[in-house]
């Protein structure tokens, strides 16, 4: 994706009034989250130690920002790309039961970004973790879970709508579910990101199952690490993969826009097989992969909600950097100013 200039752009808030805003969605939003899902905050690191196997390795090629510890002998730690794994352990250290879990303000640096209208250095969003038990390990679970979070989104959404009458409801009444697979049947001489821009665009909001796993031409839809998602197991549509991304559409950049990543977690055994499929089995050396594949970690559903994402969404900007701090190349701030929209 390259940077987008919407034609006619025209910020609905000022960036003072921004700032209000962007606080009352993400109080609002974590609390509506955490009585759906049934959470509690958390404190969370910035960064972990190298070779642990906690960080999130993303799609496998982006690099961690990493540093030296004196104390330590030098001993390396690097900033984390999420808590995917991390929130699983926690879980089994407070011993959290089934139908409750965990959520924590994660915030990131991913120095491999491309920047654009939605990609930036700085990450931030809601990270959670549920315990749940093995027989919940299936796709009804995973659908039922969406739906909760969708409607906190639409309660949210609805909030800044009472705030801001100005600023009008977006987000359709229901969530879509369509599998990847089904997508590229449908769409077979369009790439992954051209299918989810036509599939947001006629629902409005989709959740899109499958990610990670190849599909019928033999790639995947997208990356997906092979340590804590699983994306193998076949569901109760046939399909492999019981993880997904909330997908909305936006009129502003005219393209879909993603909102969240989650799903059920590995098993000792599907981990097993995504380790051996991407050629990863070396990781089973490292503490974290031990452990699972012991059975010493709890069950669990997961993922990750874009803080500023959400707000930038909600409040019908153009840009991420219209609600969050960064650093941007400087012909793309240059752009934007033209364009009428002001970047943190």
């Amino acid at each position: 994706m390259s940077l987008i200039i919407p034609k006619k752009y025209k910020q609905k808030l000022l960036p003072e009034t921004t700032e209000l805003a962007i606080k009352m969605i993400k109080g609002d939003f974590q609390k509506k989250l955490s009585e759906a899902l049934g959470l509690r905050r958390v404190t969370a690191p910035l960064f972990v130690l190298s070779g642990t196997g906690l960080n999130d390795d993303l799609n496998g090629v982006e690099r961690a920002v990493t540093f030296p510890v004196k104390d330590l002998g030098d001993r390396k730690a690097e900033v984390v790309h999420s808590l995917a794994k991390w929130k699983r352990v926690k879980l089994g250290a407070y011993d959290i039961a089934p139908g409750y879990g965990i959520y924590t303000d994660m915030n990131a640096i991913r120095a491999d970004e491309e920047l654009d209208n939605l990609h930036s250095l700085y990450v931030d969003q809601w990270d959670w973790e549920k315990t749940i038990r093995e027989e919940d390990r299936n796709l009804d679970f995973l659908k039922d879970t969406v739906r909760k979070i969708y409607k906190a989104m639409k309660e949210t959404e609805r909030k800044v709508f009472e705030r801001f009458p100005h600023i009008t409801p977006r987000l359709p009444e229901e969530i879509t579910f369509i599998h990847s697979e089904e997508l590229r049947r449908e769409y077979p001489d369009l790439s992954p990101v051209e299918r989810e821009s036509e599939a947001a665009k006629r629902y409005g909001a989709i959740f899109l199952i499958g990610i990670g796993a190849p599909l019928g031409d033999g790639k995947p839809h997208d990356g997906r690490a092979p340590d804590y998602d699983d994306w193998i197991t076949l569901n109760e549509e046939g399909y492999q993969g019981l993880n997904g991304d909330i997908i909305v559409w936006d009129p502003i950049l005219e393209r879909s826009f993603e909102l969240s990543s989650m799903g059920i977690r590995v098993s000792p055994e599907s981990l097993d097989l995504q380790l051996k499929q991407r050629e990863c089995e070396d990781r089973k050396k490292l503490n974290f992969h031990k452990r699972l594949l012991n059975g010493e970690l709890p069950y669990s559903i997961g993922g990750g909600i874009g803080q500023s994402r959400l707000c930038m969404y909600l409040l019908q900007k153009a840009h991420i950097g219209e609600v969050q701090a960064s650093i941007w190349p400087e012909e793309q701030i240059r752009k934007c100013n033209d364009a009428g929209i002001m970047l943190m």
